[in-house]
């Protein structure tokens, strides 16, 4: 039963049919977002902002290209080289960057820093670039070019737990509002590590530390931390009950060593920062492939990338239909209208089959009276609503 059901939500098979990406040999592992597809980005890309801004977080971007010796300087080099693109420019080595770490840590270094001025908190949806087998390639969910949905936060030793504590409560409020249930995991050191013990020892405890103080339940995955600090991962928990690993908070001490960050202290001498790497979607392309296959297209009023789909009975309508679209976009609502000279109930059907959450359609009665039959897709009944009603409608559901 599961493996048909898989089948019917596979994001692949409903990227095609609801015209949301394409995968095309000319780029492999480098998704095409169609218009529907940008419509469902854009709402986890705006709402991404809105959450950072209201937590406090300043967002960056950074290049996509740099020299090699940042990623020398950073460690990528001796650990993550194999899975990286490469050019020469002038004569100069560069590379596309993998993780957006490096140029954060540029940034952070750009100026004098004061104590007064911590927790710095960067956040960035950042496109990294990684080489995968082509053999793995698979869809959104294994891909070579993605935006990462990054933060890096510059905290002093004293607030780290709090920072910490932060983090989590905003990756609880991302994933609330999907439904998701999701497990928590500790990696800890792996054997190919950089830097101190004791620092190692210190990130660990501070990690268990936040994750007792919140209640959470946890398991840990001893030697699966990042090869720079330790790890908080996030196992989502899906409508088909699989897990996806996708957020993460990695606590590191080792970064700002390397790349000597500094910030002057109440003392007025210089001391390092701690760096908290932290990611909520983990790949904004990968979650937008589990949100496919979970809601098996049947996005929320708020993803789905055509809101309310307007069926005009007959030529006679159009006029009417188009200027109800017209006032429902002005309100911010992503409509489409089917104009074209075909039954009502095929218009009908091919509107359900592409889960718009809300069919109007409109005939003698709606122009007459100036309303609109209104079909909900969870719904087959249909009722009459004026068009105010109708906005209220739409702003009580999300």
């Amino acid at each position: 039963m599961r493996n048909a059901k898989l089948e019917k939500q596979n994001h692949q098979q409903l990227g095609k049919e609801l015209e949301l990406f394409l995968t095309l040999e000319e780029a492999p592992g480098m998704p095409f977002f169609l218009p529907n597809g940008m419509s469902i980005r854009n709402e986890l890309v705006n709402d991404w902002k809105q959450k950072h801004i209201q937590a406090e977080y300043a967002e960056i971007q950074t290049p996509v290209m740099m020299k090699q010796h940042l990623w020398e300087q950073s460690g990528h080099w001796d650990h993550y080289q194999e899975n990286m693109y490469f050019s020469n420019v002038d004569e100069q080595s560069y590379a596309l960057k993998p993780m957006n770490c490096p140029g954060a840590i540029l940034l952070f270094n750009s100026k004098r820093r004061s104590y007064r001025e911590l927790p710095v908190r960067y956040g960035e949806l950042g496109l990294v670039h990684r080489h995968e087998l082509s053999g793995s390639l698979n869809g959104l969910f294994r891909v070579r070019s993605f935006t990462q949905d990054d933060a890096h936060l510059f905290v002093t030793p004293a607030q780290i737990e709090a920072e910490l504590n932060g983090v989590l409560k905003l990756v609880h409020e991302f994933y609330e509002q999907f439904d998701f249930e999701y497990k928590v995991e500790l990696s800890t050191r792996p054997e190919k590590y950089m830097g101190d013990l004791s620092m190692w020892e210190q990130a660990e405890a501070s990690l268990e530390n936040v994750l007792k103080a919140r209640g959470l339940a946890y398991e840990i995955n001893r030697g699966d931390g990042a090869f720079y600090g330790p790890k908080i991962d996030f196992h989502i928990l899906d409508s088909l009950g699989r897990s996806w690993q996708c957020g993460t908070v990695q606590l590191d001490f080792q970064m700002p060593e390397k790349f000597d960050c500094t910030y002057i202290g109440e003392d007025n001498t210089p001391h390092r920062p701690v760096m908290i790497h932290r990611a909520v979607y983990g790949s904004i392309e990968r979650f937008m492939g589990i949100l496919i296959e979970h809601y098996g297209g049947d996005f929320p009023l708020w993803l789905a990338p055509v809101q309310v789909k307007i069926l005009p009975i007959a030529d006679a309508h159009i006029d009417y239909a188009n200027e109800v679209a017209q006032r429902l976009r002005q309100h911010g609502r992503r409509v489409e209208v089917d104009s074209r000279k075909e039954k009502i109930g095929l218009k009908i059907r091919e509107a359900t089959l592409r889960k718009a959450p809300y069919i109007v359609i409109i005939g003698d009665q709606e122009v007459a009276n100036s309303s609109l039959a209104i079909r909900k897709r969870t719904d087959n009944s249909q009722h009459s609503l004026k068009f105010d009603d109708f906005l209220l409608e739409l702003a009580q559901n999300r």
